[in-house]
């Protein structure tokens, strides 16, 4: 009764209450078949304890053996039954569970893509992995349990009492004496199980976390000879995990040899109390006697997983902690309630008075107040560290601005739907990234309805195709984790054939032909010129050489402008953009004569 107390006032606070009102429900015709077949092992279980009284009276007693061909035939059926009811339960179980898991993967990952970046910023992978995978995991085995439970162990345990009470009211008993002690035998188990269930997924996140790091930085793990450092985290993280699994299969453990010693008092206790004859004025048949053990010693295994409920119990509810944990927290970036698409226009953005900080430290940009024009390429240039990128991830609305505001035709981006600012913007990043996928479905994602030969007019334009068309199959070839079967220059021309294919009316061009060598770049360049005629441009760039032919320039310092203009204007000023192009022609000279 205790442990149903303690279930019960878990089941109606927090979590439990809310998984059991979503994914009980939601999956109750697959629940409620798995319960009607537990109820029928409930029900046979019970059954085959009672009809042991008369299997051993036809065995012994000769007024008995007319009925025993009855009996057999019954015992088959009894476990007939027993043997269907046990496998629709673990079918439909099995299927109830995996539907929870997969419904729960489902809306983690899509509450992970209402987030902004900064989440991703201030999240390592290592823990939503952790939260997606095992939380989801947690959340079905709890309400595995807990039907198990409540229902199977629960009433196989009631009905085997039943039994044992009809059979032998007094030697009862025992088991009424047998079974509290148990239960309070497993209580000190529960201090312990939840903190070191949280420590071990810490631990098994740093596993994760060492393997992703080992993955994407194994050039520079060999370059720097970083394999002992990083087998040692390994290690430590692998210690931990089993250190803390040894101890939840120890605290899981002790109930099993607990019931054991206990379950064979209770049955030397029985032994020794029916030959004294205290049993009750009439000697009890050996067919009652036998009917009474067997359903005590059945008794023993759902006496022995209710006695241990508690304890899975609270090893699920720290993953399933983490998987609401997720699910609950608001959103970095939040949609307006009353937010409208986007008007059509030619796309001029407009900076106004515009001041941004990440996570509220040093402004990077301040008070800046700047446009860029339709139908013309802008250039953001000036040392790294001065915010050129953020505005970019200001004009993408990755991040909303501390004050001020970002306009595109005419429109507050806080007041757009994204979905509609996404279709507005094509974008280049330096850090190119592709899917692991074809190639075909990487050029394909930016417009999912592009036609085969739309495909091959922007790899074209990107001067792709050629040597996409080299690949061993072609356009579907696959292109491996991020791209690890191109080199870096392959890919950045995809990422570029990518952005040509979603003809928005802005692109964003942060460093597109820094992989490219120099024939390819003059390609590349005379076909973003002609793409970008007709859409608004703007460029970061490090080199100069790309920019030169820019319709103006912003030169941007910790987080303002301090020059822009066009190349002829900027240089004949002798300020901050004559010295960044002095500084790179003349080291370019200098590298030429020598």
């Amino acid at each position: 009764m205790i442990m149903i107390k303690r279930a019960w006032d878990e089941w109606r606070s927090g979590y439990m209450m809310r998984l059991i009102s979503e994914s009980f429900v939601a999956q109750g015709g697959l629940y409620a078949v798995a319960i009607v077949a537990m109820i029928a092992v409930a029900t046979t279980t019970a059954g085959s304890a009672y009809l042991m009284e008369y299997i051993v009276d036809a065995m012994t007693s000769p007024e008995m053996r007319g009925w025993a061909h009855l009996i057999a035939v019954s015992v088959i059926g009894l476990f007939l039954a027993k043997a269907v009811a046990s496998y629709v339960q673990a079918v439909y179980l099995a299927r109830a569970g995996n539907r929870i898991v997969a419904t729960q993967q489902e809306r983690v990952y899509r509450k992970l893509l209402t987030h902004g970046v900064s989440f991703f910023s201030e999240n390592e992978s290592s823990d939503l992995l952790m939260r997606t995978t095992h939380g989801a995991q947690a959340a079905r085995q709890l309400i595995d349990v807990l039907v198990t439970g409540f229902v199977r162990d629960a009433l196989t345990l009631i009905g085997l009492v039943i039994v044992m009470v009809n059979q032998q009211p007094v030697l009862s008993v025992m088991f009424f004496v047998v079974g509290p002690i148990a239960l309070l035998g497993v209580r000190y188990l529960l201090k312990s199980v939840r903190s070191i269930m949280q420590a071990e997924f810490k631990s098994l996140a740093e596993i994760i976390r060492v393997l992703q790091e080992t993955t994407a930085g194994i050039k520079i793990i060999k370059v720097f000879s970083l394999e002992d450092r990083m087998i040692a985290r390994m290690d430590i993280a692998i210690r931990k995990v089993e250190h803390r699994s040894n101890d939840i299969a120890r605290l899981q453990s002790i109930a099993s040899p607990l019931m054991e010693f206990l379950a064979g008092l209770a049955v030397a206790g029985v032994l020794v109390v029916s030959t004294i004859g205290i049993a009750g004025s009439e000697q009890p048949t050996a067919g009652q006697l036998m009917s009474f053990i067997t359903a005590l010693l059945l008794a023993y295994e759902p006496a022995k997983r209710l006695s241990k409920m508690r304890v899975q119990i609270e090893t699920c509810m720290v993953g399933v902690g983490l998987l609401f944990g997720l699910l609950d927290q608001e959103g970095t970036m939040q949609e307006s309630p009353d937010a409208r698409d986007l008007t059509e226009g030619p796309g001029r953005i407009c900076m106004r008075n515009v001041t941004f900080s990440y996570q509220g430290s040093v402004p990077v940009i301040e008070n800046m107040n700047l446009s860029f024009e339709p139908r013309t390429t802008t250039a953001l240039v000036g040392q790294s560290g001065g915010g050129k990128s953020t505005i970019f991830n200001l004009i993408m609305r990755f991040y909303d601005p501390d004050t001020g505001s970002i306009e595109i035709d005419g429109q507050d981006l806080c007041g757009v739907s994204f979905s509609s600012l996404r279709k507005k913007i094509s974008y280049v990043g330096q850090d190119t990234f592709l899917f692991s996928t074809s190639v075909l479905e990487n050029l394909r994602c930016s417009a999912p309805d592009a036609s085969d030969e739309e495909v091959i007019a922007a790899a074209k334009v990107a001067n792709a195709h050629d040597f996409i068309s080299d690949l061993p199959n072609g356009y579907d070839t696959q292109v491996g984790e991020n791209g690890t079967f191109l080199s870096g220059g392959q890919k950045q021309r995809i990422a570029i054939a990518r952005a040509v294919l979603r003809k928005a009316e802005i692109l964003l061009l942060d460093e597109a032909t820094s992989a490219l060598d120099a024939e390819s770049e003059a390609v590349v360049k005379e076909a973003l010129d002609a793409l970008t005629r007709h859409v608004t441009v703007v460029v970061i760039a490090h080199r100069l050489s790309t920019i030169l032919e820019a319709d103006k320039i912003v030169v941007i310092r910790d987080g303002a402008v301090v020059e822009e203009g066009s190349v002829v204007d900027l240089l004949e000023k002798n300020g901050s953009f004559r010295n960044l192009y002095d500084q790179q022609f003349n080291k370019r000279r200098v590298a030429t004569e020598c």
